[in-house]
């Protein structure tokens, strides 16, 4: 039932996505159209140049579309986890349009700088840019809000494309009103400063969705609503070392460790697992594809008096964020736990050394084995 719902879930997102870059194509082609019968009739290069960028918003809506057509692709057996990073890929095209676009327009701003023409505006010409500026707005704001709402990069950036071009078009117009008043024509200067808005736009799109293909980390919300999810379920005494493995917008697989009694037998340790499992799933649409196990003492009163006075030792020192896993066994006298160093320390293996000695000069009697760990869902 789980799976079933996340596939609807996926299915309808794709279909919203679609639906609202159809929107978008419709509304950049009208607008491409107009602006540009309006610039060659005025001589007016800003516009046209706005035309040629409501185009290229129309072809971003297409990439959006064939994006998330391939993204909702069914898992095969060369992509076992789907296609859902391909949205990453049509928001990279998108952002390297913006790019183009961008320079296009730096190019063509600086030759009229040198080659200058004398634009002729027309009140209809003035009314039609007007009606363009409000229009994008609109469709930008649009645009972006399903964008934010369904988890889609290419939509947002298709979004906020749109509001760069609203601020190029109000740039034309008041342009147009400081020609028409003073005779003076700042379109090309107007160009050349635009278009570093759009070539840093840009940029800030591409390093944004480029970080997300090299895989950031997990959403803290989403990773600690999964933890609190895991931790209620009884037996459950610590919930530790989640990895949220990214595999397209709202998509995930992970793997987590649970802290149970040492008195818990395989079959009730199964049990657990499999509901665990299947919780996460249903709440969260996240699959667990590991649950790993540390044993926790509950039987012998001096062992957690140990995990205590071991957890000040490690907390004393800065950038140490909590121990867990800890087990130790006074037959054989050994003790093992994990140690979760902060990224902000400035030497993480120097850190965990120190605290490697001061937990052996502690238990001197004891055979101690620390591992480093790391919480990949740190604030």
């Amino acid at each position: 039932m789980a799976e079933e719902n996340i596939k609807t879930q996926i299915e309808n997102r794709s279909r919203i996505i679609i639906r609202t870059s159809i929107i978008g194509i419709i509304a950049n082609v009208f607008l491409a159209a107009f602006k540009a019968a309006v610039g060659i009739f005025t001589h007016s290069i800003a516009i046209v140049l706005d035309a040629v960028n409501n185009l290229s918003d129309a072809l971003s809506s297409l990439i959006t579309i064939i994006g998330a057509k391939l993204a909702g692709k069914e898992p095969d057996k060369k992509h076992p986890f789907g296609h859902g990073r391909v949205e990453y890929i049509s928001a990279m095209l998108i952002a390297m349009i913006v790019l183009y676009a961008g320079f296009t327009s730096l190019i063509e701003s600086i030759k009229k700088i040198f080659n200058p023409e004398t634009p002729e505006y027309t009140v209809a010409s003035l009314i039609i840019v007007a009606v363009a500026v409000v229009v994008k707005i609109v469709l930008g704001r649009y645009v972006k809000s399903v964008g934010e709402k369904v988890n889609s990069d290419s939509l947002v950036n298709s979004g906020e494309d749109a509001s760069l071009d609203a601020i190029i078009s109000a740039s034309t117009l008041v342009a147009a009103l400081i020609f028409i008043k003073t005779g003076y024509s700042l379109e090309a200067y107007l160009g050349v400063i635009i278009s570093g808005f759009i070539i840093k736009a840009g940029i800030e799109m591409l390093r944004e969705t480029i970080s997300k293909i090299l895989g950031e980390k997990g959403d803290l919300e989403l990773a600690n609503a999964i933890k609190a999810t895991v931790r209620s379920h009884p037996g459950v005494m610590g919930a530790y070392d989640l990895v949220l493995n990214n595999y397209g917008p709202d998509t995930y697989n992970g793997s987590i460790h649970i802290e149970i009694p040492d008195t818990f037998d395989a079959v009730q340790i199964d049990e657990m697992i499999r509901e665990i499992t299947m919780d996460v799933l249903k709440k969260h649409n996240v699959i667990l594809t590991a649950v790993g196990v540390y044993s926790v003492n509950t039987k012998d009163p001096e062992a957690v008096a140990m995990r205590e006075d071991i957890t000040k030792i490690a907390l004393s020192h800065e950038y140490v964020n909590q121990i867990h896993g800890f087990f130790v066994n006074p037959k054989d006298h050994t003790m093992r736990f994990d140690v979760v160093i902060s990224y902000d320390a400035p030497d993480r293996f120097e850190l965990f050394r120190h605290v490697s000695e001061d937990v052996k000069k502690a238990y001197p009697d004891y055979k101690v084995s620390m591992i480093m760990d790391t919480d990949f869902a740190e604030a």
